[in-house]
């Protein structure tokens, strides 16, 4: 037996070991990107949600089911060794027994782990096979997969409490605390030699069901059982939301996006073969669910596929022959799919980095982008407004410019208002702007703009895949900042705060960078503003997928809200860091929306089931695609839609 059980060992592990140095060659394929740095913070990652799950937990129920399985899965680990040494050494002559109570706990441990995982199988399949949970209704050779993955680690788990169950009827091992579920197992089996028979049996298919199991996962969807702590572990560590700079003085350079697998990262590539396929992401993504073609699990399996096929098909490109133009423009790049990937995939730089192929090496976009970037480069902003205008919405209004002030004058500016583009232009917004400046006039806040010198800040031209207009705008605009020596900036715009805060670092822009909301709730808690002006309205507020999601700003706009007397505040069911995006995101503002369901009709239509009097936002975007939405569902008479900034203005008795 010992023989025959080494041959199988070591064909196991030498099959398992030529699996893993395949995979390892697929994913050596991708480009190569620095990921080995600050280990303990990585480490510290892999425990919180690897080890603990949190990100699985977003979702209680399924998520605590998966917690059962795989902390399962954990403890088993010192069943499946004792068996190994038992087929090298013999049945009975190897055991963690020398450990004396802790071995216990763990057996124990290794019990009520069967018994769950057992529990949590069955729950798994009925969600997926009888209540048909959307988000897990995939291709039938995935849910075969998935059904036949649960089958096989229910016989594991099973095989070993039989045999434990065997052994006490043998008095192999003594029933006592530590086998609680074997123990019951074990009044079904006789003190015989048809026992002795179940034993081995029950021994060898356990061993068996593992090893198969072993070699089976590297050609499963459930490979990532082996990939998922790895791929947390190399998770991105830059600013959230922060997208990769391209180096466009590099003249060895061939290509500035990803058109095929070769020119995305290794860490790309491994996402391919962690992805689940548990649906997260879509059920998330504004875009598929209002009927777009982009799916965020597909662009992560095609990436895969062709990584798989790269060898059999070289003349097929990842872009065009696997992941349509269409997909790609549909992403508002709100980031929902990533945050609630529980293992970490990064499926918008992925995407991000494909726009860069098409815009950047092949010259391809939609019109209305062609008419953005255009007017970005003439106007620098993607309206076609004279730049000469920018300052307008300021006249008469007694506020500084900071290239009109002596040096003496700009020393003493505590902060730069940055206005933005629809802070500069967008009729509606503009009385945001003039809202938000009057309270900082009222708090007494010395404060200045740029005026004529503000140009973007390149958020839609590198969202939109234009990376050279992007850093073109950046550098003209941190050349700017710099000049003034600015050390601290408030902005209105979400896309604005995020570029400035976490991006403008990359090309030597560092400073202090507040939205509006915290800005305000620092004013009201210092007292600067007296909100002192009775709402008896009904409101409910909108999160800025820029702001929830990229920059964790969830509490200051609500805390802001509640220091309004009398103002009722109600949550739309989708809302905080699970709030679902308004459409605009990702240079979709400036463009046309013609497949399926408008993201801002969805939007609007759960902001309005709350029967709210006003919509309350903190991003331009937000507010105009709402605004619209309320025009669109014919509720204008009834509901309107107001930044934070006028609110507030509105609940100050001045005299």
């Amino acid at each position: 037996m010992k023989i025959i059980f080494s041959l199988i060992l070591v064909t196991s592990f030498t099959l398992f070991g030529f699996n893993i140095y395949q995979l390892i060659n697929k994913i050596r394929k991708g480009k190569s990107e620095k990921r080995f740095d600050n280990i303990l913070q990585r480490i510290k990652r892999v425990l919180v949600i690897a080890f603990a799950q949190t990100k699985l937990l977003r979702d209680p129920i399924p998520g605590l089911l998966h917690l059962g399985i795989y902390w399962g899965f954990i403890t088993l680990l010192f069943a499946v060794i004792e068996s190994i040494g038992e087929g090298l050494l013999g049945f009975g002559k190897f055991s963690f027994s020398f450990l004396g109570t802790t071995y216990k706990v763990i057996t124990f441990t290794q019990e009520i782990f069967c018994l769950i995982v057992l529990l949590s199988i069955f729950v798994a399949l009925w969600r997926r096979f009888i209540s048909k949970i959307n988000r897990l209704q995939v291709s039938s050779s995935a849910s075969f997969d998935a059904a036949l993955i649960l089958f096989w680690i229910a016989a594991i788990v099973s095989t070993l409490l039989l045999q434990n169950a065997t052994r006490i009827s043998l008095h192999t091992i003594t029933a006592n605390w530590q086998y609680p579920i074997s123990s019951i197992l074990s009044n079904n089996f006789a003190n015989s030699s048809t026992t002795i028979l179940f034993e081995t049996t029950f021994w060898w298919s356990h061993i068996l069901l593992v090893l198969g199991f072993l070699n089976y996962l590297p050609n499963s969807k459930h490979l990532h059982i082996l990939t998922s702590i790895p791929n947390v572990y190399f998770s991105s560590l830059l600013p959230k939301g922060a997208l990769k700079p391209i180096n466009l003085s590099d003249e060895t350079l061939t290509t500035f996006g990803a058109k095929d697998i070769t020119d995305l990262s290794w860490k790309q590539l491994l996402d391919g073969y962690t992805c689940t396929e548990c649906g997260r992401c879509d059920s998330v993504c504004p875009a598929h669910l209002t009927g777009k073609t982009l799916s965020p699990r597909k662009i992560v399996t095609e990436t895969r596929r062709r990584t798989d096929e790269k060898n059999f098909n070289p003349e097929n490109t990842l872009l065009y022959n696997y992941i349509t133009e269409d997909e790609l423009w549909a992403c508002t790049t709100c980031m929902a799919c990533v945050y609630e990937c529980p293992v970490m995939i990064e499926h918008v730089d992925e995407i991000v980095d494909l726009r860069r192929g098409m815009v950047l090496d092949d010259s391809r976009f939609p019109p209305e982008v062609k008419t953005t970037f255009e007017n970005l480069e003439r106007n620098f902003t993607p309206w076609g407004f004279s730049h000469d205008t920018r300052a307008n919405w300021a006249e008469g209004k007694n506020i500084n410019s900071f290239f009109t002030l002596s040096e003496e004058e700009r020393n003493q500016i505590e902060i730069l208002f940055w206005v933005g583009c629809a802070g500069a232009y967008d009729e509606r917004y503009k009385r945001v702007t003039q809202s938000f400046a009057e309270l900082m006039n009222l708090a007494k806040i010395n404060f200045a703009i740029l005026g004529k010198e503000e140009k973007c800040t390149g958020d839609p031209a590198r969202r939109l895949g234009n990376e050279y207009l992007a850093q073109m705008l950046i550098t003209e605009n941190v050349g700017t900042l710099n000049s003034y020596n600015i050390k601290k900036i408030v902005t209105t715009c979400p896309h604005c705060f995020h570029s400035l805060k976490k991006e403008y670092p990359q090309f030597g822009g560092n400073y202090e960078v507040v939205h509006h909301t915290d800005f305000l709730l620092k004013l009201i808690d210092d007292g600067k503003l007296n909100v002192n002006k009775e709402k008896k309205e009904r409101l409910t507020y909108h999160d800025s997928c820029y702001l929830a999601r990229y920059n964790n700003v969830i509490d200051a706009p609500r805390d802001v809200l509640k220091s309004i007397p009398g103002l009722e505040i109600v949550e739309m069911p989708r809302s905080k860091d699970k709030g679902l995006c308004c459409g605009a995101g990702g240079g979709r503002m400036w463009m046309e929306e013609t497949i399926g369901k408008r993201i801002n009709i969805e939007r609007t239509e759960e902001a309005l089931s709350t029967n709210a009097s006003t919509i309350g936002v903190g991003c331009p975007f937000c507010l105009t695609m709402l605004n619209d939405g309320v025009k669109a569902k014919e509720a204008s008479e009834k509901v309107t839609v107001k930044d934070i900034a006028e609110i507030i203005l509105e609940s100050i008795e001045r005299n």
